[in-house]
């Protein structure tokens, strides 16, 4: 199946791939810019939850940005979710300590062998100067744990109101901040990769939890946690963006006013 609607910047086509790893049809958007002299050139970002970028939307952010000269071509896919997106989004090889992510490695496969070739093939372009990779919420997560583990393939992340809670123990079996949270513990005992660039966004009213009761969310408290482990790895502020909305809330609405910051910070003129 494939939609095609052109804007005056972007080319927005929607496509249906069937997916061996996952087991079921996927579809993705993408939003190709016009009149890109030399493809090689323009990046890709891929985006989880793709089809929660309609909602903004996105096709008017992207126009909007590239028609003022603001950023570089940047060939965008969004990649709906299935209805099993709590088992296929997480991190791979480490279920949460409800099960949940036990497929999040054949998502990882999914993206490297079935959904790359796919785009490079319709879009004939063999590479692309630079990969990136962000999401909402889970798709945050899962998006940063796909980064982070195959630092060759990717430039930067993007995470908007990440679930960087994910833990393999709950609260009333001996949950600790310093040990339990899993995309934490990856970061600590990674490998510094002094090309990748991170970029967090939170709403101030994400949520209403604070288990450590400080003051301050468990969603930001989980961000500025995860920034620290950064920083001890070698990543410094010209690495890192971390973008906090004070009326910012864990909806389509917010995460569409911050993505033009995103996009801005990693394509900027």
């Amino acid at each position: 199946m494939s939609d095609v609607v052109q804007a005056k910047n972007i080319i927005t086509e929607t496509l249906t791939l069937g997916s061996q790893f996952l087991e079921r049809d996927v579809t993705i958007d993408t939003y190709l810019p016009v009149n890109v002299a030399h493809p090689e050139q323009m990046g890709l970002l891929l985006i989880n939850d793709g089809q929660d970028l309609p909602t903004m939307p996105f096709n008017e952010i992207l126009n909007s940005l590239l028609q003022e000269n603001k950023i570089e071509p940047v060939l965008c896919v969004g990649i709906y979710c299935g209805e099993h997106r709590k088992m296929e989004y997480g991190v791979a090889g480490k279920p949460d300590y409800k099960g949940r992510g036990a497929k999040a490695g054949a998502y990882t496969k999914f993206v490297f062998d079935e959904l790359l070739p796919k785009i490079h093939a319709v879009y004939n372009v063999p590479s692309f100067k630079e990969k990136s990779f962000a999401g909402f919420s889970l798709g945050g997560l899962s998006a940063l744990d796909i980064v982070w583990n195959h630092p060759e393939e990717f430039a930067n992340v993007g995470v908007f109101s990440g679930s960087l809670w994910w833990r393999s123990k709950g609260y009333k079996e001996g949950y600790d901040d310093g040990k339990h949270r899993i995309m934490h513990q990856q970061i600590r005992k990674g490998k510094f990769y002094p090309w990748l660039k991170f970029f967090f966004e939170c709403g101030a009213l994400d949520e209403k939890a604070d288990r450590n009761n400080n003051g301050v969310i468990d969603a930001i408290d989980d961000t500025l946690d995860l920034i620290k482990e950064l920083k001890q790895k070698g990543y410094n502020d010209s690495s890192i963006k971390y973008l906090e909305l004070a009326d910012g809330k864990h909806d389509v609405p917010t995460w569409a006013r911050a993505f033009p910051d995103f996009l801005q910070w990693g394509w900027g003129k």
